[in-house]
């Protein structure tokens, strides 16, 4: 067995288009249901913070693992992330093949998730949020070929540090940054929505975005609220688990899946609105992780 820091995990991660190729594998798993998943089992330890258990198998591939995944919003006071957690890669027999650390894989798994439901739409690119998955975006669309991207923030220095980081890391990509959300929206069909979860207020209301937007939020319905998924079509990376999440993250209100998020990347999009929860699955780290560690040699 071998432990991985965050840094050898980000040096043994495939490349953003590698991995947009696995989730799109993935998420193709998750809706014909050859995979094995539960739902996020989740504890709250802090204040609008928790942590979540994500097990997955994928029998026809030998492969097993959890990831423990905690969410500290306080972090950020301390200067410290908010996100971490510990991935377990189990072999087929059962056995620990190695212990990661987590960081770099979820936001990857994330950002790769996102870039494979891109397949669904080829219009132009908005991302609301400064984030560390603004940057993981970043790099995907970048790889994807799929700019320019606009990013709303509300701190114009958040922004500028954006693009600084940009000039570096995603120098083919280019940037534009707004702190008028309708400027960064306009003229984008896709949406991408990277806020805290549980965030109220920040919701978009019909009319503020392209009647037949497609809309990929990380943030649950802190942006693609109930009002607005009512006008459309809403599908999950994995339905089950959404379907558990639905009324404490989403609100009674919200409406449920039609299907998966793979379906339409299997059989098109659907006119009009369409929302793609992307929850994130359990067996996209397990997918990503055996990537890392054959990396490795092990």
């Amino acid at each position: 067995m071998i432990h991985l820091r965050d840094d050898q995990v980000r040096d043994l991660l495939p490349s953003p288009t590698d991995a947009v190729a696995l989730m799109r594998e993935t998420l193709l798993a998750l809706a014909d249901g050859s995979a094995s998943v539960t739902p996020k089992s989740q504890v709250v330890h802090e204040e609008g913070g928790f942590a979540n258990a994500m097990p997955a198998a994928w029998p026809e591939r030998g492969l097993l693992g959890i990831k423990w995944v905690t969410i500290t919003p306080s972090n950020r006071a301390h200067g410290k992330e908010m996100i971490d957690g510990l991935m377990v890669l189990s072999g087929a027999d059962g056995s620990t093949r190695a212990v990661m650390d987590a960081a770099e894989l979820t936001a990857l798994r994330t950002a790769a998730v996102t870039g494979a439901s891109l397949a669904l739409d080829n219009r132009p690119i908005a991302f609301l949020g400064t984030g560390v998955q603004a940057r993981s975006h970043a790099r995907v669309i970048e790889a994807l070929g799929r700019g320019p991207l606009s990013v709303w923030g509300r701190r114009a220095g958040a922004l500028e540090d954006l693009v600084t980081w940009g000039r570096v890391n995603t120098p083919n990509l280019e940037i534009r940054t707004a702190t008028d959300r309708a400027e960064a929206l306009a003229g984008a069909g896709v949406v991408i929505s990277g806020l805290p979860i549980g965030l109220s207020g920040s919701e978009l209301a019909p009319g503020e975005v392209t009647a037949d937007a497609t809309l990929l939020p990380l943030d649950y319905a802190s942006v693609a609220g109930a009002e607005l998924a009512r006008t459309g079509t809403v599908v999950a990376d994995d339905p089950e688990q959404y379907e558990m999440l639905r009324p404490l993250k989403h609100g009674q209100d919200y409406p449920r899946a039609t299907g998966a998020t793979g379906d339409l990347l299997r059989e098109g999009r659907p006119d009009g609105l369409v929302v793609a929860q992307n929850l994130g699955s359990g067996l996209g780290d397990v997918v990503l992780a055996d990537a890392v560690v054959r990396a490795a040699g092990c």
